[in-house]
């Protein structure tokens, strides 16, 4: 299958390809760096438009099992939006570890979108916060560039990746997974995921499908 790009209604997302979540940082996705040198060949050989996501939690950040008395990283807790996975101190405002990785072309993204950088709230999606209301604007930018279909890269797979490929289809954009240029967190959570996104509507491809 191959499948043409049209430079006017499509766009590359990056999710999160940031240095904790790479080999070596606090919360890192097993051979995660692995998928830098593809999402580099889309951005400079495929794609005329994209945009990347970036963590940016404040210190004290409600994600972080730190933040909450007896709590360890991987406890689930409830709180006013609903379940709340805790994480060990990750992509903290201003640190290396926030950083997108110095190895991403990264002067090929129109814009950057941080995400998580309220204290009492998480954000996995790139559209919305996981309230699922408070926007980060990113659909309405989406709209004003015209775009029609998006084209999901980055880390983790299971997680945000998988919750903004949700999000854009329920947005109306056609949505589409990179599968050799992502890497998740659990291959079984990543492939629950992906049997949800399919059954949704989501489509599933490799890097090599896509022409100009």
């Amino acid at each position: 299958m191959v499948l043409h790009i049209n430079p006017q209604t499509d766009i590359l997302a990056v999710i999160d390809v940031q240095n904790d979540f790479l080999p070596g940082g606090a919360l890192e996705v097993k051979d995660g760096d692995q998928i830098i040198p593809v999402i580099n060949h889309l951005l400079s050989h495929r794609f005329q438009r994209s945009f990347a996501t970036q963590d940016w939690h404040p210190e004290n950040h409600i994600s972080f099992a730190k933040s909450h008395p007896n709590a360890k990283p991987y406890d689930v807790i409830t709180v006013p939006y609903g379940q709340q996975t805790l994480w060990p101190v990750h992509a903290v405002q201003g640190t290396w570890g926030a950083e997108l990785s110095s190895k991403l072309q990264q002067q090929y993204f129109l814009e950057v979108f941080p995400k998580g950088k309220s204290e009492n709230i998480d954000s996995y999606s790139a559209f919305f916060e996981n309230d699922k209301e408070t926007s980060t604007g990113l659909v309405n930018w989406l709209k004003e560039l015209k775009i029609q279909r998006i084209f999901f890269t980055g880390l983790a797979e299971d997680i945000c990746v998988a919750s903004s490929a949700k999000d854009a289809f329920k947005n109306n954009f056609e949505t589409y997974i990179i599968q050799d240029a992502t890497k998740p967190v659990k291959k079984d959570d990543a492939k629950k995921r992906k049997e949800e996104l399919l059954e949704l509507g989501v489509k599933y491809i490799n890097s090599h499908d896509l022409a100009l």
